[in-house]
């Protein structure tokens, strides 16, 4: 059957693959250091601006992940038993994610050092 596209059908198909992705671990706990640093930006005294570029890093994991757990279940559709290009595919989107990370952890050290030094 035919998915039926509207704006409201897309969010709910949206909502759909929240609750998929909610599911995964690597998601839940990158979910919680969200949470947990947003909590930590409450406290911090630096001007909005910043918190704003710190508040927004914050979705880069997020959003990796949600590629990379489409990209491997895609994979998983595909290819059921081992294959080399498949797991490169999700090797890839897996170190995606890993950049992801790594680019937001180098943008909340950037902001620290900047405002305890200055």
């Amino acid at each position: 059957m035919k998915p039926n596209y509207s704006i409201k059908n897309n969010f709910f198909y949206a909502i759909d693959g929240f609750k998929e992705l909610i599911t995964e671990k690597a998601f839940i706990i990158e979910g919680i250091f969200f949470v947990l640093l947003n909590i930590l930006l409450l406290f911090l005294s630096y001007p909005l601006w910043a918190k704003m570029f710190m508040f927004a890093s914050l979705f880069i994991p997020l959003i990796a992940e949600a590629f990379n757990t489409a990209i491997e279940k895609t994979v998983d559709l595909v290819k059921q038993e081992y294959n080399k290009l498949a797991k490169d595919a999700k090797d890839i989107a897996a170190f995606g994610v890993l950049l992801s990370i790594v680019f937001t952890v180098l943008i909340w050290i950037g902001f620290i050092i900047y405002f305890y030094t200055n």
